[in-house]
């Protein structure tokens, strides 16, 4: 295995897989083989935020800070499998008391430079932003996760997206389950026939829940409630205008939204200031990898995309420039279990 000191050294090194390697990304991305990762997920320094020893992010101007995060994104997308995703976290920052909205200044020209498409921009909700007391405008709690990919072939696993168990229906709640739609149809302009015909089918959705088959349902009536949003021909609106109703079964998934609610969090005895959540980075790695792939973090900081990776049964590479925080990712990592042995790649 080669060791992380010849690894960034030139054309030709041998870089290991499942290993923190100290220096420049925008040098240490090119040595890495084309197609040759599943899943970019970082973090870039914030623009003119703080020092991190160097590197991106203490640029003279917002535009030079934008092309040095393009040139890593255009090297991280040459590296990228077809099936591969890229998912940047980007800072913003106030500048003469306005907004600057660099997450989607970078995002827009991402999209214009690259060939590459935007699947979501999912938003992280912070439950414990940083107190703060502005006269003049409100606290900052939400940030930016942008996925990227560059075919219709990606991996996408959203089933393991925010999982979490249906919470079963109290058995009070399931003896009135329904019953506000009775007095609806009664007191709805159906025709006695209608009327007929959706008591069957609710009593029958009814059933369907006290046995377990779904979770809950909604009903729909002409004259009650509006139209479906998005109904097409021989979906919910048309059984709405023909028969007077339409029934929506609900099976217990939660909807997959572009929504992730995390707290902040902090390492006790942790250089870096800015620290990833873990419970985030797994999220994004359980929704476009398969267990043995490999993630790149070619900002890995304080090392939370390695080491979560490795708990998630995944391959890693980290880039760090700061000696210190290469330093506590590496120890961070190795007091994660072991999982799978060292393969190397080769630089062509």
């Amino acid at each position: 295995m080669a060791t992380p000191s010849e690894a960034f050294l030139g054309t030709g090194a041998s870089y290991p897989l499942d290993a923190v390697l100290c220096g420049d990304s925008r040098q240490l991305l090119q040595g890495l083989p084309t197609k040759s990762v599943d899943l970019v997920l970082t973090s870039p320094p914030y623009f003119r935020q703080r020092d991190y020893g160097g590197g991106i992010g203490n640029e003279a101007s917002l535009d030079a800070y934008l092309e040095s995060l393009l040139t890593i994104f255009g090297e991280c997308l040459r590296i990228l499998k077809p099936t591969g995703s890229l998912v940047f976290n980007v800072g913003d920052k106030y500048l003469r008391q306005s907004l600057m909205l660099i997450p989607y200044r970078f995002a827009t020209a991402a999209l214009e430079r690259f060939p590459v498409r935007l699947v979501n921009a999912v938003t992280w909700v912070k439950r414990n932003p940083t107190p703060r007391h502005f006269r003049r405008r409100l606290v900052s709690s939400t940030e930016p996760f942008f996925h990227f990919v560059v075919s219709d072939d990606y991996q996408y696993f959203p089933e393991n997206f925010l999982r979490r168990a249906a919470s079963p229906t109290p058995s009070r709640q399931r003896a009135r389950i329904g019953q506000r739609y009775f007095r609806l149809v009664e007191a709805s302009p159906l025709t006695p026939e209608e009327k007929a015909n959706a008591r069957a089918a609710l009593e029958g959705c009814i059933a369907e829940v006290q046995r377990g088959e779904i979770q809950d349902f909604r009903m729909k009536i002409r004259g009650v409630h509006s139209a479906p949003f998005g109904g097409r021909e021989g979906g919910r609106n048309i059984h709405l205008e023909r028969d007077g109703f339409t029934m929506i079964r609900m099976h217990g998934e939660r909807l997959k939204r572009d929504v992730i609610e995390m707290p902040v969090e902090s390492l006790k005895g942790c250089p870096h200031r800015a620290v990833f959540p873990e419970a985030i980075v797994a999220e994004f790695i359980e929704l476009l990898t398969r267990p043995g792939d490999v993630v790149l973090d070619p900002f890995l900081g304080a090392g939370t995309t390695a080491v979560v990776a490795k708990k998630h049964d995944r391959r890693y590479l980290g880039f760090e420039i700061n000696p210190e925080y290469c330093a506590y990712a590496r120890h961070r990592v190795a007091s994660v279990a072991c999982q799978t042995s060292f393969l190397d790649t080769v630089t062509p």
